[in-house]
Parts: structure tokens; C-alpha cells; sequence
């Protein structure tokens, strides 16, 4: 009988070690469902702790004598007034006493109530347990959407600072090509007016004139001085005199200090016809050769402001 109570409190959806604790404590379906009632919200370690018997409990402790002739039936717990079947279903109060009031059977139809009372209870509570759950889900939800929006609000600035940082780059280098590209068009503007005053001075050469100075620069004339002159440095000079002899002949003309000597043996090929190797200054006695020298200007090996060098 007791295993049939079992399976009908399971099959209620009871957990199995409280339904085992109601059939233990009341010895039926009708007194397991009361005590399922009553402790349907004390937790399990409770009840099982509860359930053991403890060291100053004597089990073989009677209970108090009934007047002659009399007969316990029920049991009245002297604190609510609530009436039991056995002791086992009032471990729970500690103060009662036995009556010979017999406690009336539920009926079919009160059973059916009674199960019916448990499941919608059952149900609620579980109702409850499921409520607070999605809660939690919720609150779980709301922490990591914002966990995940911080982390992308520090992503984000990291991207917009990396983006900064680039844009700094570019802007850099696009003021480096400008400067680079002013350096270029000055160097341009210099070497015309080199070649413009070099063909000055091949013409004035030519018809036995004096050779034209160069422009000076726009602005205030400085101060006259009767005091004497004096000559300028050698790296203050843009152009160089040379006299150039060759096997075919004597090239003599200006050149830019910034002439190299590759640029230098191209001209005299051109005019005289003769393809130089080496460049040699008498004094003091220097060779310079094509393989070694020619990258070098009229202003490296020091032809400035003029300069005799023999063409082989």
C-alpha cells in the first residue's frame, strides 16, 4: 500500500525523497498529502535532519497514559489547536496532547480536492521558481549587454585613436612632399638662372665682352663703403671659370659650382669631340677618374671661383 502511495505522490510530480519522507511520516496517501501540505516549503536537508532521530530522543519513551477505558485517536497540538493522526505528523509542534476524538476520513471527493490543492500549489511554486529564474536570466542579460557595450565603447575609442594617430601620419608626409617638392622647384629655378647666366657669358666671351655679373638679389641696396673690398668665399660663388685642355683643343667658359665632372666630360665631348677619362689639376698635382670621381662637382674638388685642369 505504502509503495502505491509513493507512486501516486510521484506521478503528482513530488521529488522522490519527500514523497519517501510523507509516506514514512504518515503511513497513508491522506496523511502524506497533509504533511506534503505543511512542508511544502521547508527545504529538503531540513526535513531529512529533522526526520533522524536525535541522541536525547528516546524511542521507547511512552506517551502520556489515557484515563481508564479511554483510547488515543487523534493527537491536539496545544499551541494551534490542529489535530493529527499520529505524532509522526506533528514532529513539527512540540507541545500537544492525545484525544479520543477519532478524526474523520477524507472523502473521495475531498481527496480529489485535497490532490488537486497540491498540484495547483505544486504548480504556482514551480510557477514562482521558473518567474525568478528568467529574473536572473534577465539581470545575467543586462550585465553582459553591458559588459559587451563597454567592451565595444573601449574598441571603438581604440579604433578612433588609431585613426587619429594615422590621419597625423598622412599629414606629415604630405607636408614632407611639400617641402620636397619646394626644395625641387628652387633647385629648378636656381640651375635656369645658372644656365641663363652661363650662356650670358659664353656670348660676351665670344664677342670679346666682359662677362655679365650675376643679378644681385631683390631688396634694399646695402650701404656704400669707402673702405676697401674684399672677395667673397669660395662657397658664396654660384659659378666657376675654367680652362679645359685637350687633345682637340682648349675649352674655356663658366660653369655651375654644382657641375659634376660626369656633366663636365659630356660638354667637352660634345664641343671638341674627345671623350675624357681623368681630369687633372697641376697644382697641387691631383687625378680624378671616371670611374671613381666623376659623381663629384666643380665645387667638391675645390675648382671655385676658377680653375686650369688638363682633359686625357
Amino acid at each position: 500500500m505504502a509503495s502505491s502511495d509513493l507512486n501516486v505522490l510521484l506521478d503528482m510530480g513530488f521529488e522522490k525523497e519527500r514523497a519517501e519522507l510523507a509516506v514514512q511520516k504518515s503511513g497513508g496517501l491522506q496523511g502524506a498529502l497533509e504533511w506534503l501540505e505543511e512542508n511544502q516549503d521547508k527545504p529538503l536537508e531540513e526535513l531529512t535532519s529533522a526526520a533522524q532521530p536525535q541522541d536525547d530522543d528516546d524511542p521507547t519513551a511512552e506517551p502520556p497514559a489515557l484515563k481508564a477505558g479511554e483510547e488515543a485517536r487523534s493527537l491536539v497540538c496545544n499551541d494551534c489547536g490542529k489535530r493529527f493522526r499520529s505524532q509522526a505528523q506533528a514532529d513539527e509542534h512540540v507541545d500537544f496532547a492525545e484525544s479520543t476524538e477519532e478524526i474523520a476520513p477524507l472523502t473521495e471527493e475531498e481527496k480529489k480536492q485535497k490532490l488537486e490543492d497540491l498540484r495547483r500549489k505544486l504548480a504556482e511554486k514551480r510557477a514562482s521558481l521558473s518567474a525568478a529564474d528568467k529574473e536572473e536570466q534577465k539581470k545575467n542579460e543586462a550585465i553582459r549587454r553591458k559588459s559587451t557595450k563597454e567592451t565595444q565603447d573601449i574598441k571603438e575609442d581604440l579604433e578612433k585613436k588609431e585613426r587619429i594617430k594615422q590621419a597625423e601620419a598622412k599629414r606629415r608626409e604630405k607636408q614632407a612632399e611639400i617641402a620636397a617638392k619646394e626644395r625641387i622647384r628652387l633647385k629648378i629655378k636656381e640651375d635656369q638662372e645658372a644656365r641663363r647666366l652661363k650662356s650670358e657669358k659664353e656670348k660676351a666671351l665670344r664677342a670679346g665682352q666682359a662677362p655679365p655679373l650675376p643679378s644681385a638679389p631683390t631688396g634694399p641696396a646695402p650701404p656704400t663703403s669707402s673702405g676697401p673690398t674684399t672677395s667673397k668665399p669660395a662657397s658664396e660663388y654660384t659659378e666657376s671659370r675654367l680652362r679645359l685642355q685637350t687633345p682637340s683643343g682648349t675649352v674655356q667658359r663658366s660653369f655651375p659650382v654644382s657641375t659634376t665632372l660626369g656633366e663636365l666630360a659630356h660638354i667637352v665631348q660634345q664641343e671638341t669631340g674627345f671623350d675624357p677619362e681623368t681630369f687633372v689639376q697641376n697644382f697641387p698635382k691631383k687625378l680624378y677618374n671616371r670611374d671613381v670621381d666623376f659623381a663629384k662637382t666643380i665645387k667638391d674638388v675645390g675648382w671655385v671661383p676658377s680653375g686650369a685642369v688638363i682633359v686625357r
